[in-house]
């Protein structure tokens, strides 16, 4: 079951719900023994507080050595998420929006599942189609009409 953060968090990384239960992600504790978790003091709100307590969380996953992923779905995450990436292919994910660190750490979490999760989607291809011939004759004879109704504003010429 879904809680509430974790359904603002796929609202705003526009995730849709069938693709995140249809595609073979990793569970989130399988994720999170690969991930590296950094914390630090964060700047903001929180008055004393912030110059005593290490809320910022940061963490960090290396796709490229990552398990739970095969080569196609690296090289997917790793395209689509190239601008995200460092020089040694880890993929940081910053979160200091709470005073608290265990809040900002599942939202880091959350981050880190919808990012995931939104470049292992792949878009299906669209099939042209053809303009049924019916819709040509409609708009021919339209454009017919509106020529005639025009012919038939000229002056007549003497022969």
């Amino acid at each position: 079951m879904l809680t509430l953060l974790e359904i603002d968090f796929f609202f705003w990384f526009k995730v849709p719900f069938k693709a995140y239960f249809c595609l073979m992600m990793p569970s989130k504790n399988d994720l999170l023994k690969e991930a590296m978790f950094k914390t630090s003091r964060s700047g903001g709100k929180g008055g004393q507080n912030v110059n005593k307590v290490s809320s910022k969380v940061e963490i960090v996953f290396n796709v490229s050595h990552s398990l739970f992923f095969n080569d196609e779905q690296k090289a997917l995450i790793c395209q689509k998420l190239a601008n995200r990436l460092d020089s040694e292919g880890n993929l940081h994910i910053v979160s200091q929006e709470d005073r608290s660190q265990l809040l900002n750490k599942q939202r880091s979490i959350l981050k880190l599942i919808a990012l995931l999760t939104q470049s292992l989607l792949v878009q299906k291809k669209r099939k042209p189609t053809k303009v049924p011939k019916a819709a040509v004759q409609k708009r021919l004879k339209e454009k017919m009409a509106v020529a005639n109704k025009k012919e038939n504003r000229k002056r007549p010429g003497i022969l």
